[in-house]
C-alpha cells in the first residue's frame, strides 16, 4: 500500500533528484523563467519556494543553509540581495506554473515556471485591470445614440446625385 507517499521521484535515485532540482532551482534564480515539464515544474515548486522564503531574513545561518541546498555562491547571492527585496512583503506563492501545451517527442505537459514578481507583462495587467470601473447595461444613453441599421446610416449621408433625364 502506498499510504501518504505523495512525493514524486521523477523517475530518479534521491542523488540525482537532489541534484535536478538544484540545478533547476539556481536556473530559475538566474533566469526568473524556466520551460520544464509539468512535473518537474510542481516538484521544482516545493522545493524552491522554502529557499526563496529563507531569503527574507538575510542571516548567515539562512545563507548556509540556502547554499547546502544549492551549492551555488552567485545563486545564493542574487537570491539574498536581487530576489529578497522584492518579495519581502509577499507571505507565500513565490512562483506560478503556466501551462504551455505538449511536447513534440513525447507528448509530457510542458510549462513555464517563473517567479511571480519578476513577470512584467503579468504586472501591468493587473495595474489596468485596478483602474477599471463597473458600467452598467443600461449604459449613458444620452451621451451616444445607437445606430439601429448601419447601411441606412451610411446611405444617409452620402450625397444623392440627381437623376439623368
Amino acid at each position: 500500500m502506498r499510504h501518504n507517499k505523495k512525493f514524486n521521484h521523477l523517475g530518479r535515485k534521491t542523488a540525482h533528484r537532489a541534484s535536478l532540482l538544484a540545478n533547476m532551482t539556481v536556473s530559475l534564480i538566474f533566469h526568473k523563467r524556466i520551460n520544464t515539464t509539468l512535473a518537474k515544474a510542481k516538484a521544482l515548486r516545493v522545493y524552491a519556494e522554502p529557499l526563496i522564503n529563507r531569503a527574507k531574513e538575510d542571516t548567515m545561518a539562512n545563507r548556509r543553509l540556502v547554499f547546502s541546498y544549492l551549492q551555488n555562491k552567485e545563486a545564493v547571492k542574487i537570491l539574498f540581495q536581487e530576489i529578497a527585496e522584492k518579495i519581502a512583503n509577499r507571505p507565500g506563492g513565490y512562483t506560478r506554473i503556466l501551462k504551455t501545451g505538449y511536447r513534440l517527442g513525447d507528448n509530457a505537459q510542458t510549462c513555464f515556471i517563473e517567479l511571480v514578481d519578476y513577470n512584467e507583462a503579468m504586472l501591468k495587467d493587473n495595474k489596468e485591470a485596478k483602474a477599471k470601473t463597473r458600467r452598467s447595461r443600461r449604459g449613458n444613453k444620452s451621451a451616444a445614440p445607437a445606430v439601429e441599421n448601419p447601411v441606412a446610416e451610411a446611405a444617409a449621408q452620402e450625397p444623392e446625385l440627381p437623376a439623368a433625364e
